[in-house]
Parts: structure tokens; sequence; C-alpha cells
């Protein structure tokens, strides 16, 4: 599981049990998927850290960017490290951390990367709070009131008949015309 290397014990934590996969699928519960994310920096993360995952990118309607969660404590099930590194030390090798995830996270994740920035939130020990729906503009950070002007709507053409009875006038609604 992990490298072992000349006069070092052997540990139980360094080697599967008979007949385990030593590799990363040996990790992935039946249905996970694993899906290595592209990072900047995040040196403090390990194998088995849980992760909030942000999207930022631009929206279709062009009014900015949005930050937006997209993932909620996904575990990090690999970290890749420089060969003087240990569990916790050294700087992270191809800047990548991979993830499992059901299907359907993993192709969130992966239109997240193709079409914007991912960056990680470590999650707290135990933490097992639902955040539901998180998101952030330029404007929301700033704390900038929505500038879009109001624009009054044209109230729809309504074509009437005029009818005078006595000194009473009567408009009566009819199909418009023109």
């Amino acid at each position: 599981m992990r490298d072992i290397f000349k006069f070092e014990p052997i540990l139980a934590s360094k080697v599967t049990e008979p007949g385990e996969s030593a590799g990363l699928t040996g990790s992935l519960d039946k249905g996970m998927r694993a899906f290595a994310i592209k990072v900047e920096a995040a040196d403090f993360l390990q194998t088995s850290d849980r992760v909030d995952i942000y999207w930022t990118g631009a929206t279709e309607n062009g009014s900015g960017e949005v930050t937006r969660l997209i993932g909620n404590a996904v575990e990090v099930v690999a970290v890749n490290r420089d060969e003087a590194g240990g569990l916790s030390d050294g700087t992270i090798m191809k800047r990548t951390i991979t993830v499992a995830g059901n299907p359907q996270q993993i192709a969130v994740l992966a239109q997240g990367q193709a079409t914007g920035r991912l960056v990680m939130s470590l999650v707290g020990m135990g933490d097992d709070t639902q955040t539901g729906t998180v998101e952030v503009d330029a404007n929301a950070l700033l704390g900038v009131a929505d500038a879009a002007p109001e624009v009054a709507s044209m109230p729809d053409k309504v074509c009437t008949i005029r009818t005078r009875k006595g000194a009473e006038v009567l408009e009566i609604p009819i199909p418009c015309t023109n």
C-alpha cells in the first residue's frame, strides 16, 4: 500500500490483507468511481479526508463569474506526493487529488473541471452537515444590491367599444383586429 525501503520493518499499515487489492480500486466501495482533480495547492490533504468541492466559472447569462458548491463531504482516496514525501509532508506532485464518488457526482466534477476551476475545502472530522445550495457571485460577495433597473412592463393592448347609455359610458372589451 506504501513504498517500503531497504531495512525498513514491514508493518500492517504498509501491506494488504491476503487477496485484497493493493491499488486504488481496492479502496473504492461498490458503485463508486475515482476521479482526479487538478488542484493549485492542497498540501494539507490526506487520504480519507473529506472535502467540499466548489466550482468557479462564468454563467450562461454572462453576468460574471459565480462560485457554487458542487460536492459535499467527498472522500479523498489518493494524494500524489513527491518521492521524499511521507503521509503528510512533501508537496503535491502533478497537482492532483483523487476523490471517490458515484457516476453522477463524477459527471458533475468532470463538467465542472472542463468549464471552470475547482477548489476544495477540508471538512472537519465527524462533521456530517448537509449544506444544501451554496452560491456566491461578485455582487453577493461585495454586498451590492442587484443593480439592474426594473423595466416597467407595457400593459397588454386592450381593444374596447364604448357605448353610451344616458349619462353612463360602458366600455366592452373586444378582440383587437390590428
